[in-house]
Order: C-alpha cells, then sequence, then structure tokens
C-alpha cells in the first residue's frame, strides 16, 4: 500500500501539470476556446441611415424626373407646333377674327364658351405673371392675357375643395405667364384656357393639367401677340375688374369684333414693318398715337398704332 505521503506527492503534479497543459494555455493549441467578437452596431447603423436616405431621395426624385421625360412629349417645337393635339379632351376654335380688338371696360362681349378663350377683349389685360386671384375677374381682361400667351386656370368654387385649390395654386404662382380665378357656375370642377383651346376636367389632380400648360404657355406658334409682356401694374390684383355672371345683353360685342379697328401692333407679337419686336407697350386708357412721325431708326412706322397697356 503507497504512503500518504507518495499519495500526496503524486496529486500535486497532477495539479502541477494540468495548470502548464498546453490545451489551456493561449497560443493557439488545440482545444482553444474562440475569443467572442464584438458587432460594430454604429457602423451597420450609419449604413442603414445612408441606405434610407438614398431610397428617400429615390422615391422622390424618381417620380418627378419620369413626370419631367413625360412632359417633354408636349414641349412645342417647329416639328410639333400644337403638341396639345395629343391630350384627351381639349377643344379648339380659331379666334383668328378677334385677335388685336379692344372693348372699352364699360363694354360686353358675346363670348361663344363659358369660360372664353379668344375673341375680342378689354384694351387692359390681367396681370398674368403667376397671379392667383382670390376673386372672380372679368372674363374680357382675362382674354387679353391669353392673347398675350398665357394659361388661365378657372375652376368651380362650388366643386373645388381647399386642398385642391391648393394643389391648382402650386402650378400657377410664381410662374411667368399663368393665372388663376374662380369661376362661378363652371359646368366643370376645373378648365383651362389658352388662346384658341379649352381642356375641361373633373380634378385638380388630372395630369393633363400639367400637359395643357406644357403644351401651350408661350407656345409662340399658338397664339397671336408673340413677345406680348404679362406683367400689368395697372390691374389690381387684390379688387380686379368684377366678374358679371349676367348674359351680355343685345349692345354686347360680336365674337368676329365687327365695327372694331385692329390693333395691328398686336398681330405676330410686332409692330408692321419690324417682325419679331414685341408690341410697344402704353398705359390703359392712353389713345394710340395716329400720325405720329416715324420714329429714328425705326421707318416705315408713321402713325403705328401703340396698344394701350401697361409696361412690363
Amino acid at each position: 500500500m503507497p504512503s500518504s505521503n507518495s499519495a500526496s506527492k503524486s496529486a500535486k503534479a497532477v495539479r502541477a501539470a494540468g495548470k502548464v497543459s498546453p490545451s489551456r494555455k493561449g497560443g493557439g493549441g488545440k482545444g482553444q476556446l474562440p475569443k467572442k467578437r464584438q458587432i460594430p452596431w454604429m457602423a451597420i447603423g450609419a449604413a442603414a441611415v445612408i441606405i434610407a436616405l438614398i431610397g428617400a431621395l429615390a422615391y422622390s426624385l424618381v417620380p418627378k424626373y419620369r413626370e419631367q421625360a413625360e412632359l417633354d412629349k408636349y414641349t412645342p417645337s417647329a416639328q410639333k407646333k400644337d403638341p396639345s393635339d395629343q391630350i384627351a379632351g381639349v377643344v379648339k376654335k380659331d379666334y383668328a377674327q378677334g385677335a388685336g380688338k379692344h372693348v372699352d371696360p364699360t363694354q360686353r362681349v358675346a363670348y361663344d364658351q363659358k369660360p372664353p378663350f379668344g375673341g375680342p377683349h378689354d384694351q387692359a389685360w390681367a396681370d398674368c405673371t403667376g397671379v392667383v386671384y382670390a376673386k372672380p375677374i372679368r372674363t374680357e381682361n382675362a382674354v387679353h392675357s391669353l392673347e398675350h400667351g398665357a394659361v388661365w386656370i378657372t375652376y368651380n368654387p362650388d366643386k373645388v375643395d381647399a386642398a385642391g385649390i391648393d394643389t391648382l395654386k402650386k402650378k400657377v404662382e410664381g410662374k411667368q405667364y399663368t393665372l388663376m380665378s374662380p369661376y362661378p357656375g363652371l359646368d366643370s370642377a376645373v378648365s383651362l384656357q389658352s388662346w384658341g383651346h379649352q381642356l375641361k376636367l373633373d380634378s385638380p389632380e388630372d395630369k393633363r393639367i400639367n400637359q395643357f400648360i406644357t403644351a401651350l404657355r408661350q407656345n409662340q406658334y399658338a397664339y397671336p401677340e408673340v413677345g406680348a409682356a404679362c406683367s400689368n401694374p395697372y390691374f389690381d390684383r387684390e379688387n380686379p375688374a368684377p366678374f358679371d355672371p349676367a348674359p351680355p345683353g343685345p349692345d354686347a360685342v360680336p365674337m368676329d369684333g365687327k365695327g372694331i379697328q385692329t390693333d395691328q401692333s398686336e398681330l405676330g407679337g410686332g409692330l408692321p414693318g419690324i417682325p419679331g419686336v414685341p408690341g410697344i407697350p402704353g398705359v390703359p386708357g392712353v389713345p394710340g398715337l395716329p400720325g405720329a412721325p416715324g420714329m429714328p431708326g425705326l421707318p416705315g412706322l408713321p402713325g403705328a398704332p401703340v396698344e394701350p397697356t401697361a409696361a412690363p
């Protein structure tokens, strides 16, 4: 039987061997437990934020790029002078006889459409520099704006709610050669007018609104007075000449403007003998200058009438 002293020594030897066993010490020996790796949560979070931002930008911008690409189809050119032919529902009429024919502020025109989109008109145009009129405006003033290349958006205040009005405002505010006003009694929710063109719609959200504006706003092939200004500081934006819903009456000026002399300075956007030069602006109420001698540098213009309109 081994002595207790020998057993004690053997136990100590076993414990000592365990302390220096290569399987328990560092150095990559067999049986070593792997160290626990830390997950880079901050890097993953930053990457997730970047991906979310890219997704949000794509969600926001891609539809706009698509819409712009779609609207390019409605941009006028020498090869495609009237892209509105591609827009379903557009009504077209020839109002050449009414171009350049002015009525007095007290006169009415027997317009053949509601709202009108061509024909004789007031000598002062409604300011169309992206103005949103809170009140209905006199149609004779608005038609003159169309002659200058503007798009006039009208809506029935009984059929379009506040959200719809805001949607339409965004298409007008701050955009040159546009104007907007309520039109009581309109037979549709929304109606768009340019010279000789009209589109009636049931919703302010209709995508054809942007198509119409793209095709006809300042389309040089589609309105008489190319180059004319839309700004009219003499037209009261806050209290414009009021809309008259009553029938025009038997003394109204006919659509052909019979008996009214045409202001030649308004036709073709230029003065006689000087193609391409916009009509000389004037001040409402100031008559033209018949018999005035030719201006230096502008031969061939004796007695050229001056449109009684506001300076741009």
